[in-house]
């Protein structure tokens, strides 16, 4: 029997046009709730819908994900609980209504979200997710599979094989390479890893299906919302198809995965498709009122390009722990671009009534992270054989986690680049172009000279060096890019990084004003689920915030950087042979 705090209200009809769900404001504020739920915590923000203005912001980390459980990263494991989600969602609106003032939640009109992707979990008849279930509550195969989950290398390998050609059909030339990171790799390595979730789950949902669906009562896995951009981008879904590719193709390699394709009947929505009104249940657990509507979902980095402005000819690229390239055109402008190789398509992604394209790097942020726990290690060996204890010692080195990072940004802007010294990217395995997630990171050029800047220098050098690849690729495709913007902590916060970029790409690299560009997407996808625009351009149109700055590209930079340019991509022809025969 599952807790009470879990069941869930069922059979709510879904209501396909967002004029039936318009709700009477207040004459002053039309707020809207959006909410982003990222790799380490759910950010929850208020926003007056009129101009785009935030009320109130809201913040909670996943206190399981926070303690390391359900990971194993030197098998490339990330697993999270779903009550992670459940305890953040609650606590970060509730935030975020108490920072918007007093009655906030009686003048909200509609709620939406976005998530990571792909981000799967096994679920049960009822839409339960299994973990949620006592007999699997500490079982990491019954969670969902974190975007970074790399465990399905295998079974991708053999999805590929299967999908590239089926009686004469290529299901991967919309997306390229399938990818150990998306839906059906992840489904058919946790069905083969344990015989019990095999046993019991009755089908898989994505976070961002889940999540609407909880809202809303609308559980049930066979016609519960399932959004257009994990449909597209992680499932397949495509017109050309006819939908998801065939039972029989996917079912040659397990029937399992024949039998989830059979029970994902649900035609996938966009992201402003109003899914229902939030349950009485969850309007209280939320301090919501019960009129509240709840839009469609996205994944979100798609809902950061949206937040930043993203329209045709525009590449927004999300800069974080990994980044994401997105553009979007219109089926007459692609048509004859070979992109199978560079990144992926979908429909209605990102802009519904638009061709979305995703690509993106595995690992950006990341290996910045990386090489900060590696110098971290003697400071906290150090702290413990000092004696210290406690709160002292979580203060001082959080402080010296800080502070090494802001060093090594400010003495490498004043460094000049080793010639000799290249590093490679792909730490995480490389994404786009031509994904290959096996192959390793490589540092080539070291001496007894190298110092801690000058090889910090160089690493981000590679991640720059990374978006370059993906940046070309579009080009020499014949994809127009008129302006690039970027989203995210280290676009805000690292002129290093950002100069960099735009010295590399030779284009003027914005920075969107918004803090947080994801949830203010899903706001507005919030806002035109709820008939208070007619459309995202327009929600668009009021509610993006700008630019906060702009990185000029220095002219003196293109010849040397080219020069390195070259060589990161030998040091990247040598290793992947190299890596390849071992």
């Amino acid at each position: 029997m599952v807790n009470n705090r879990y069941e869930l209200l069922k059979g709510i009809k879904l209501v396909r046009k967002a004029s039936e769900y318009k709700v009477k404001g207040d004459g002053n504020l039309d707020l809207v709730i959006g909410v982003d739920f990222g790799s380490d915590s759910a950010r929850a923000v208020v926003i007056d819908a009129k101009d785009g203005h935030k009320e109130g912001e809201g913040i909670c980390e996943y206190p399981r994900w926070m303690e390391g459980r359900y990971c194993d990263s030197s098998r490339g494991m990330f697993r999270q609980h779903p009550k992670d989600y459940i305890e953040a969602l609650e606590q970060s609106v509730r935030e975020a209504l108490e920072d918007a003032g007093p009655d906030a939640g009686k003048k909200i009109r509609a709620l939406s979200v976005d998530t990571t992707g792909s981000t799967p979990c096994p679920v049960d008849g009822n839409g339960i997710p299994l973990a949620l279930l006592p007999e699997f509550s500490d079982n990491p195969n019954a969670m969902f599979y974190l975007w970074k989950d790399h465990t399905a290398i295998a079974e991708a390998a053999e999805i590929n094989e299967a999908l590239s050609n089926f009686e004469g059909e290529d299901y991967t030339r919309f997306q390229g390479t399938y990818s150990s990171e998306w839906y059906w790799a992840k489904i058919l390595h946790g069905v083969r890893t344990d015989a019990k979730v095999r046993k019991r789950a009755y089908s898989w949902v994505e976070h961002c299906d889940w999540i609407p669906g909880m809202l809303t009562g609308q559980m049930e896995p066979d016609t519960m919302y399932r959004c257009s951009c994990a449909a597209g981008h992680k499932a397949l879904w495509h017109s050309d198809f006819d939908g998801l590719p065939s039972a029989k193709c996917l079912g040659n390699v397990d029937p399992y995965l024949g039998t989830v394709i059979k029970r994902y009947v649900s035609e996938p929505r966009t992201s402003v498709h109003p899914v229902g009104k939030i349950t009485k249940e969850w309007a209280g657990r939320l301090g919501l009122n019960e009129d509240v509507v709840i839009g469609g979902s996205s994944l979100d980095a798609h809902a950061g390009a949206v937040g930043a402005g993203i329209k045709p000819g525009i590449l927004v690229k999300v800069v974080g722990t990994s980044t994401v390239d997105m553009l979007v055109n219109t089926r007459e402008d692609l048509r004859g671009s070979d992109l199978k190789d560079c990144c992926g398509q979908a429909e209605d992604s990102i802009i519904p009534g638009y061709i979305g394209m995703e690509a993106g790097q595995a690992a950006f942020g990341d290996i910045y992270s990386w090489y900060r726990r590696l110098l971290m290690w003697p400071v906290k060996e150090l702290a413990c054989q000092m004696g210290m204890a406690g709160k002292e010692k979580e203060q001082y080195i959080a402080m010296m986690q800080k502070e090494l990072i802001n060093k090594l940004c400010q003495d490498a802007m004043e460094l000049d680049d080793d010639e000799d010294l290249i590093v490679l990217d792909w730490f995480n395995g490389r994404r786009y172009p031509m994904i290959n997630e096996s192959v390793k990171g490589a540092v080539s050029g070291l001496t007894l000279g190298t110092s801690a800047v000058s090889l910090f220098r160089a690493i981000v050098l590679s991640t720059v060096f990374g978006s370059r690849r993906i940046f070309d690729s579009f080009i020499t495709r014949g994809i127009k890019i008129n302006e690039v913007i970027t989203v995210g902590g280290i676009a805000k916060r690292s002129p290093l990084v950002m100069q960099m970029m735009a010295d590399v790409l030779k284009r003027p690299i914005k920075v969107a004003r918004s803090e947080q560009a994801c949830a203010q997407g899903a706001a507005m996808y919030a806002a035109a689920a709820a008939g208070i625009y007619t459309d995202l351009l327009e929600a668009q149109e009021h509610m993006v915030e700008g630019f906060e700055r702009i990185y000029t590209p220095d002219v003196k930079m293109f010849g040397k950087y080219d020069i390195l340019y070259k060589k990161y991509l030998s040091l990247g022809r040598h290793i992947e042979q190299m890596q390849g025969d071992m």
